[in-house]
């Protein structure tokens, strides 16, 4: 089973994912990494060359690999945070992976993010607004929904577990 975490930035999808999978003894995979492997570019990079349509397709492309490759294994992934908004997504993530929203509030992931929005292109103007335009595609997508406001990583990722379980 692919678990796959998904969420605004900031709300702890590549720490949290990193000890689930620690805890699962199953691999770790975060999609923003994958894409810019793939790419031989950074995020930064892809947007500023290539646009976030560009970035998008390849997104759609290294999602769609991965599900298909971990449909038999246990895996963990941290999807990006616009991975919602490829069009198809939030029903693949849905029905082929145990997809796990982890919902924080505006004010949490901007705290979250104070000081580290460099690799973020789209961490600055419209942050509040995007979200609230994801919001629902975040909901769509999951079939577990974790409120992370005042958690810590690690209870975070227990409260995973046990849904794995």
């Amino acid at each position: 089973m692919l678990i796959t975490l998904t969420g605004y930035m900031g709300c702890g999808k590549s720490t949290v994912g990193s000890l689930v999978a620690d805890a699962l003894g199953c691999p770790f995979l975060d999609l923003d990494a994958l894409i810019e492997k793939k790419a031989g570019k950074t995020i930064p990079q892809i947007f500023a060359a290539d646009g976030e349509e560009s970035f998008r397709r390849l997104e759609k492309k290294l999602l769609e690999e991965t599900v298909k490759k971990y449909a038999e294994s246990t895996a963990v992934l941290a999807l990006g945070g616009g991975t919602v908004t490829v069009p198809g997504a939030p029903m693949l993530l849905r029905e082929k992976t145990l997809c796990i929203y982890l919902k924080a509030s505006l004010e949490t992931l901007q705290d979250r993010l104070e000081g580290q929005t460099d690799g973020r292109p789209l961490a600055g103007e419209g942050f509040a607004e995007r979200l609230g335009r994801r919001l629902p595609l975040y909901e769509q997508a999951a079939r577990i929904i974790l409120d992370t406001d005042g958690c810590k990583p690690e209870e975070i990722a227990d409260e995973i577990i046990i849904s794995c379980l």
